[in-house]
């Protein structure tokens, strides 16, 4: 018993000091933690945008608000410069003199870095036209469709336009798209392993490759429309007649159109009779003269071939009877 009373209070002090040293240990390492979790948590609230994707930072203010979405980086720019626009126009203009005009039109074309596309000329007394098919850049479209319309009265100008931004947009993915399905498939048949995989992949890659032609040829087909603009030029005489697009309606326009198929239908008759006609010629004498010389001998046979009369046969004379 005695033993026992004198390690009692040894033993309570020695816990005492065991709890003193702990909650010491305790005290000196969560300021260290909080500190490491606070050090932390900002490099990586940086690093993070509104999203939680890693590497984005995000401006002081620029955050968007909830339920409003980011639609910057999918905005399409619509500045007039960075569309693709063909341009086409048309322009008549009666001069004095057609031919050189003409001249002066194919020179006003090349001048500004384009060419002609086709040329026709029509000169007599009465009348003389022209007309011109012009490839100019679309950079220098309305000036010289301007310097066209100086060669001498203008008659008539008209100018359209076509977007075909989004066409472009929509063949440059398809474009992408094809290409990748043509590397694929030739990577595929270069793993080929058996005869049969090796004919099936080369079949598709056919196919593929000539679906990617096509494309690149509408691509350029498009690209040629938007660099060069096309402008027809009709340069008209002083007497020429300038050609009405609008047909004409009314009972006058009906008689005239039906005189016209009138005259059209007999000229397509004459010119058929006119190529018949030799042939008629070389055929119709020999069968004409076959058929009267076959009912001249007809004839002469029946002249030939008579039939003697009928005539009663003579009576007998009568006898007396003594």
């Amino acid at each position: 018993m005695n033993r026992i009373d004198r390690r009692g209070p040894a033993a309570i002090m020695g816990a005492l000091a065991l709890a003193a040293v702990l909650s010491a240990t305790g005290c000196s390492a969560k300021p260290s933690r909080d500190s490491a979790e606070s050090s932390g948590a900002a490099p990586a609230a940086a690093g993070l945008d509104q999203k939680g994707g890693p590497g984005q930072q995000v401006a002081p203010g620029a955050a968007n608000k909830p339920g409003q979405q980011d639609t910057t980086a999918n905005k399409a720019d619509l500045r007039v410069d960075q569309r693709t626009i063909i341009y086409t126009g048309s322009i008549t203009v009666r001069v004095e003199n057609v031919d050189e005009a003409g001249s002066r039109a194919a020179t006003i074309a090349t001048t500004a870095g384009g060419f002609v596309g086709g040329d026709e000329r029509t000169s007599n007394t009465s009348s003389s036209r022209a007309k011109l098919v012009l490839r100019v850049p679309a950079a220098k479209f309305a000036s010289v469709v301007d310097e066209l319309a100086t060669l001498g009265r203008q008659e008539r100008r008209n100018i359209e336009t076509q977007d075909v931004t989004e066409e472009t947009l929509d063949l440059d993915a398809r474009l992408a798209t094809q290409r990748a399905r043509v590397e694929s498939g030739r990577r595929l048949l270069s793993q080929a392993k058996s005869l049969s995989d090796l004919v099936m992949l080369e079949s598709e890659l056919a196919k593929r490759e000539a679906d990617l032609a096509a494309l690149e040829a509408k691509k350029r087909r498009l690209a040629d429309l938007t660099a060069l603009s096309t402008i027809d030029v009709v340069l008209l005489g002083p007497k020429a007649e300038q050609e009405d697009d609008e047909p004409d309606t009314g009972f006058l326009a009906g008689l005239k159109g039906g005189w016209a198929a009138l005259v059209a239908s007999a000229g397509v008759l004459l010119t058929v009779l006119g190529a018949l006609l030799p042939w008629l010629v070389v055929l119709g004498v020999p069968v004409v003269g076959i058929i009267w010389l076959a009912r001249r001998g007809q004839r002469r046979r029946r002249a030939a071939v008579t039939v003697p009369p009928l005539t009663p046969p003579a009576s007998a004379a009568p006898t007396s009877k003594d």
